[in-house]
């Protein structure tokens, strides 16, 4: 496939030649404490007042690595995990506008991506097993590692790598600071952001503490025009086949509330490590939608005006995310030997109401649809993790280690609706001060239309062995994971009915990386590694899930088997000056087992409508290069200037029932480029970031969608008083963000083949800009 370079990748690739051929600066100098994991206790006011530009890390370890602290991102003041991860190399979203919730490593969709928080895996609600990042507030991050390959110290669900975040503990801060701030958003709302963090000795170890409340506020507005019709079939379709338009205003709204502990001894031959985070999230997304039949118009109901439906959607949601972990180490004459075991939970309750009234052509009696759905999900999980290192001699060590995982999950919806007619309503029914609210009624005189009640449980007992060691410049890792799966599904929707299976798996996971200095600042790394992908929990269900995919019914498929992909990275990196890092690297995933859906059978609707099925029936590759830069110009005579930005050409190819594509949602590409300028004479600094990514295209049965985001802009300016307070105003979504989406939609795969458009939908959301001012003392 051809592609055109854009002046942004030329200026990337431009300034990488350059960087590149630069001479270095300080070239015996010594690699920095912090890159060497053996640096100091960080300080409050280290924290508060930053003394220098922050820069990627410089992993030592075998595995291709990339590690960014806190000040990497905290000038721009990011909210969340999600909002600071949008600054990393080859990380994409598919979210809401200023939203960053399901991470996308290599543009791959989130069940792809392995999330860890302190190395250790947390459950979330999605059922492809994504954790969304959005709910972690990045007050707490201490650093984020992406690690592009897979270990056999790690669970093997990294097809597309992992995303690691450390939190803070004990150790890597002394003393305390509070933080205060507010956000101001495109409607005039003001949220408030409050926290506070203490590190200190207590007792024989080390204690840190941290507490965070953020305000979350979203106002979007959207845009629709339906057709009938595709411009693939009439060049005239939007004059044809014009069918509807609706404008909806899209609010979210809420608080997030977290804490997090840490309590560390550090001994001579043991070390002990508590842990613990806790997340609440109380969230009401509130939707308004209007119907036109007219492109322009937005006059009052039909007949007489062009009003055809008035749609009012309330979702409360509440979220809890709480982890806990115990850590034991003991060096003896044997070696060294180290026990983890850990306890996280997931709930999510969700209570969504949406009322609609519609409004036909006659100006008849219009009819009122209400719909109130009930969700409640709990996923538990208890992990325990034992392995013991052998010095071998000669710089190599031999590890031995088993995994045990006890997952819990139950997941209940349960659906009502009603409806009626009304006499004389649209005579004087007026969309902007009357709603479909006002003529809800009690839910007890709603009908039951569904009932839910899903339950897994999955055993995981994994064993593995490796052996690294390190010679001169050459750092190495050889291993092998072997990961048993034991799965019971179980659907408790009718209890007259239970319908129950099981299902146990087994996978061989080696792996292998090697990191090599061809000089002091130059290296190589090398990695090849087995890993898989578990499926989907909606698609384990053993029951026919009606209408589930359009008009058509999914039946579920508990004998799934995991997909699997052969890994392999190659890249090259360079220190630039003392801190500054460059590097490039290039990656390629080989999948098989692919999960993809099939026709299975007429589905409840009768002749016409479908019963698809997953089913293990596919295979896909993926591949792309990954640039990355982040450096002061010392070397130009500006020691206090940093620049960093990277860019990542991503691509794949899968074959399914409809033909070749791509994995769905994976961007053509993403960058990020930015610059800080630290005065410090003046105690002053600012700087500016802006982000890009490419268009997406995701196909299901029935549905095609393309989605393209506009760029991103984001500005900081500080100002530092003494040692310990500072004040930062920072403005992000400064282009009104906007995203676009084109939806091919068909009744089933027959009419997709043949092109035969169900109908065609534009889409169009945008959010205005959100300005912080956030205040920081150290004590």
């Amino acid at each position: 496939m051809i592609r055109t370079f854009s002046l942004h990748n030329a200026a990337a690739l431009a300034l990488a030649t350059a960087l590149l051929s630069a001479p270095a600066t300080a070239q015996d100098a010594p690699i920095p404490a912090e890159d060497r994991g053996d640096g100091p206790i960080t300080t409050s006011q280290d924290i508060v007042v930053l003394g220098s530009v922050g820069y990627r890390g410089r992993s030592d370890e075998a595995e291709p690595v990339l590690s960014y602290d806190s000040e990497f991102f905290q000038r721009f003041e990011p909210l969340t995990a999600g909002d600071a991860l949008k600054r990393v190399p080859s990380v994409t979203f598919l979210s809401d506008v200023i939203e960053s919730d399901g991470a996308r490593l290599r543009g791959l969709p989130p069940g792809y991506t392995q999330i860890l928080i302190n190395g250790e895996r947390v459950p979330g609600n999605g059922d492809d097993r994504s954790f969304f990042l959005d709910r972690i507030p990045a007050e707490l991050i201490d650093r984020v590692e992406i690690v592009r390959s897979s270990s056999a110290r790690r669970t093997g669900d990294a097809v597309a790598g992992t995303i690691n975040i450390e939190l803070r503990n004990g150790y890597e801060l002394d003393g305390g600071y509070v933080r205060a701030g507010g956000l101001y958003y495109d409607d005039k709302k003001l949220e408030p952001s409050l926290g506070a963090v203490y590190g200190g000795a207590v007792g024989p170890g080390r204690l840190l503490v941290g507490v965070n409340v953020q305000g979350r506020h979203n106002p979007k507005k959207k845009y629709s025009l339906r057709y009938d019709d595709s411009p693939e079939n009439n060049p005239d379709y939007a004059v044809d086949d014009f069918n509807n338009r609706e404008d909806q205003r899209d609010t979210r709204d809420g608080k997030d509330y977290s804490a997090n502990a840490t309590y560390e001894i550090d001994g001579e031959t043991t070390d002990f490590r508590v842990s613990g985070f806790y997340v609440r999230t109380d969230r009401t997304e509130t939707e308004r939608s209007f119907e036109y039949d007219d492109a322009t118009a937005n006059s009052g109901p039909l007949p007489t005006g062009m009003l055809a439906s008035d749609n009012s959607n309330i979702n409360d949601i509440d979220q809890e995310n709480s982890s806990f972990d115990a850590r034991l180490s003991h060096q003896w004459s044997l070696g060294k030997t180290t026990v983890k075991v850990g306890y996280a939970r997931f709930d999510d309750k969700q209570r969504e109401s949406e009322n609609e009234i519609g409004f036909n052509d006659e100006g008849d009696d219009p009819e009122f649809e209400q719909a109130f759905t009930a969700t409640d999900l709990t996923d538990k999980e208890f992990t325990a993790k034992f392995d013991h290192e052998f010095e071998l001699g000669g710089g190599m060590q031999f590890v031995v280690g088993a995994f045990y995982q006890n997952k819990k999950r139950k997941h209940a919806t349960v659906a009502f609706e009603g409806g009626d007619e009304f006499s004389g309503i649209e005579a004087n029914y007026d969309q902007f001060t009357d709603s479909p609210d006002d003529f809800a009624v009690p839910l007890d005189e709603l009908e039951l239309d569904s009932a839910t009640s899903i339950r897994i449980k999955e055993r995981r007992l994994d064993g593995f062995a490796l052996v690294q060691g390190k010679s001169g410049g050459l750092t190495w890792e050889a291993g092998v994971r072997y990961e048993t799966t034991k799965l019971d599904v179980a659907d408790y929707s009718d209890p007259t009915d239970i319908l129950a299976q099981d299902n146990d798996y087994e996978k061989f996971l080696p792996s292998a990386s090697i990191k090599f200095d061809l000089t002091s600042r130059d290296r190589i790394t090398a990695s090849v590694a087995r890993t898989n992908r578990r499926p989907e929990f909606n698609y384990v269900t053993p029951a026919v899930l009606i209408e589930e995919i359009g008009d058509n019914d999914l039946l579920g498929n508990p004998q799934l088997r995991p997909e699997t992909a052969w890994g392999a990275d190659l890249g090259y990196e360079r220190r630039i000056g003392r801190s500054g890092v460059v590097g490039i690297n290039a990656f390629y995933r080989d999948v098989t087992d692919l999960i993809e859906l099939s026709n299975v059978g007429v589905g409840s609707g009768g002749q016409g409508t479908i019963v698809y099925q997953p089913l293990n029936i596919g295979d896909g590759k993926v591949w792309g290069v990954e640039f990355d830069l982040s450096t002061d110009l010392g070397f130009l005579g500006l020691p206090n200037t940093g620049i960093f930005g990277n860019v990542s050409w991503l691509d794949s190819e899968i074959t399914d029932a409809l033909g070749k594509r791509r994995f769905n949602g994976q961007s053509d590409y993403v960058y990020n480029v930015g610059f800080i300028q630290d005065l410090p004479q003046w105690g002053v600094a600012f700087g500016a970031t802006h982000r890009k990514q490419g268009a997406a295209f995701d196909r299901v049965i029935g549905e095609e969608i393309r989605t393209t985001y506009g760029g991103d802009l984001e500005i900081f300016v500080e100002k530092r008083f003494g040692k310990s307070f500072t004040i930062r105003a920072v403005g992000s979504n400064l282009l009104n963000g906007a995203k676009r989406e084109a939806f091919n939609k068909f009744d089933d795969a027959a009419d997709q083949l043949v092109r035969d458009f169900d109908e065609y939908e534009l889409e169009s959301e945008k959010a205005g800009p959100v300005f912080q001012l956030m205040a920081r003392y150290a004590f």
